[in-house]
Formats: C-alpha cells, structure tokens, sequence
C-alpha cells in the first residue's frame, strides 16, 4: 500500500512515499507552491503520478500537543485536499520532524556532501515528511484524531 506523506508549507511542500509494502519512507520531492490552491493541485498531481492510496499528512502541534492557528490551517486545508482526492487521510504528529531532517542533512555534510543553503533548505522538507512517514509505518506516532484538541482518546 503506497502511502504519500506531505510536509506542507506556505512556499514549499516536502513529499515522501512509501514502498509498496508499506515499509520503507523515502523523501521524493519538494513542491515549490504559490498558494494553498496551487499546492492542492501538485499535490494531488503526485497522488496520482506515483499511485498513492492514502495520504499521511504532518500536523504542526504547538509544544503541548494543542491546536494551534498553523495547525488548524493544515486541517482545512487537508479537508480540500481530501475532496480532490478521495483518499483516506492520516493525521500525524510532526513535531520535531523538522529538526530531525536538520540533523540527517548535518550528518550528509559531515560525510562529505556539498550542500547550498537552497539545496539544504529544499531536502529538508521532503526529509521530514519521509521522517514522520517512517515513524507512522513503524508504529511510533499513532493517528492524530483532529476531531480532539490534544488527539487522545
């Protein structure tokens, strides 16, 4: 089952994909985009291109696990998206998921890898949706239920 994450931000969103088993995240591109609209559409252009069958999508939690304006913004503009596409929609805590993919990029550099600061700035959204893609497959960051303010139970 082919499952497309989305970091999504106001100028650039990262998209990751699983493997068909549903096992393995891999970071695939970063959507340069001019408005939420036009994010919908690349978005769903990628659904489509790489035969995605559920959609995992990064919730940007405030600190204490509530919704904020950031959060609540990811949500509506989720339900668009989820209209376009007739996917089943996951909600995910992604936390911290930027500065994990900040981290791996540091670690490339160390090893090596020229990286500008454009070219830096770019993987790291796609890295981040790869990264709470992978922890979402591995059972460490369960659904968030948007429905809740802090998405317990």
């Amino acid at each position: 089952m082919r499952t497309l994450a989305i970091d999504l931000g106001t100028r650039r969103v990262g998209l990751a994909l699983s493997d068909e088993s549903g096992r393995l995240a891999t970071p695939i591109d970063v959507l340069q985009v001019r408005s939420p609209e036009h994010a919908i559409e690349l978005v769903a252009q990628a659904v489509s291109k790489h035969s995605a069958v559920r959609l995992v999508l990064g919730l940007p939690l405030n600190m204490d696990g509530t919704l904020g304006p950031a959060a609540k913004s990811t949500i509506k503009w989720a339900n668009a998206l989820h209209i376009q596409c007739k996917l089943p929609l996951i909600f995910v805590d992604e936390r911290l998921s930027s500065f994990a993919a900040e981290q791996s990029l540091m670690e490339l550099k160390q090893r090596g890898a020229k990286l500008t600061r454009k070219g830096k700035k770019q993987r790291q959204d796609a890295l981040a949706a790869a990264d709470f893609l992978q922890a979402f497959l591995d059972g460490r960051v369960p659904p968030f239920d948007v429905g809740k303010e802090d998405g317990r139970p």
